[in-house]
């Protein structure tokens, strides 16, 4: 059930749920059809055709969700999102708001104790080494057993995957969208070098490194344009996101999707 601030904004804007239904209707597609195209749970379509906002993910999601909903119905995805975010219900908004302004914490490297430094049984060794070699061994003789067995056909998972989730809120190309619904596409196994476009409009803190450890931008930079090649996923930080813009695969990234008091820390892929 969605609050009564929801519905009060969704019908004072319009409601593009009801638009998403009717333009799916026009086009005769079901729900199921819909969902399997576009790879978001059938749920999460219906959430965006009742306009029911508690059964959809984080904000960032569900835009995206519409979005490509919008573009698969032949609709205009800018005006999609543009009532979607005025109806989007204030309190869930800042519900999202506190679940992401927690800081980052940094992934290094482990404290080592000096004190308490382990200690290597070496009959503990020899135990570790005879369970891995029983395990080999055992191994194979299921895999000779199951030779000798027919296949069984692999059940088919009904729910969809978080990749696939995340593929269906990835919007594929620039429209002029502010914030996206995600910027990571995890249904492509092959990862190639990716470019990106940095514009510096005042002086600003910019560190990019890639997926390799390469650091593509470190520290202050001066006003000018910045063009950089390097392995996904990026690891961008910017101190003042009012000063730079970015571009990845000449696509624009919507930076402050990912800000907190103007400051920006995300890791990026096509």
């Amino acid at each position: 059930m969605t609050t009564p601030s929801s519905n009060t904004q969704s019908n004072a804007q319009g409601s593009f749920g009801a638009t998403l239904q009717q333009a799916r209707k026009n086009k005769k597609v079901s729900i199921d059809e819909a969902a399997a195209e576009l790879f978001i749970l059938k749920r999460h379509l219906q959430a965006l055709e009742n306009e029911n906002f508690s059964d959809l993910p984080q904000p960032a999601f569900a835009r995206g969700f519409a979005i490509n909903y919008a573009k698969y119905l032949g609709l205009d995805p800018i005006k999609i999102a543009s009532s979607f975010d005025a109806a989007y219900p204030n309190e869930l908004k800042v519900q999202a708001s506190n679940s992401t302004d927690t800081p980052l914490r940094p992934m290094g490297t482990l404290q080592r104790d000096t004190h308490n430094r382990i200690r290597f049984n070496p009959l503990l060794i020899l135990a570790v080494i005879g369970v891995i070699v029983l395990a080999v061994f055992l191994f194979r003789m299921v895999s000779n057993a199951s030779k000798e067995h027919n296949e069984e056909p692999v059940s088919t998972v009904e729910d969809i995957s978080a990749s696939e989730q995340a593929q269906g809120a990835a919007i594929s190309n620039t429209s002029g969208i502010g914030s996206s619904g995600s910027a990571l596409n995890l249904g492509d196994a092959n990862v190639s070098e990716a470019a990106l476009a940095v514009t510096v409009t005042d002086t600003a803190n910019v560190t990019i490194t890639d997926a390799a450890g390469n650091d593509l931008m470190t520290g202050a930079q001066t006003s000018g344009n910045y063009n950089l090649s390097g392995m996904p996923p990026f690891n961008v930080q910017i101190d003042n996101i009012d000063n730079v813009s970015l571009m990845l695969n000449q696509e624009t990234v919507a930076l402050d999707t990912y800000a907190t008091d103007k400051k920006a820390s995300f890791e990026l892929a096509p």
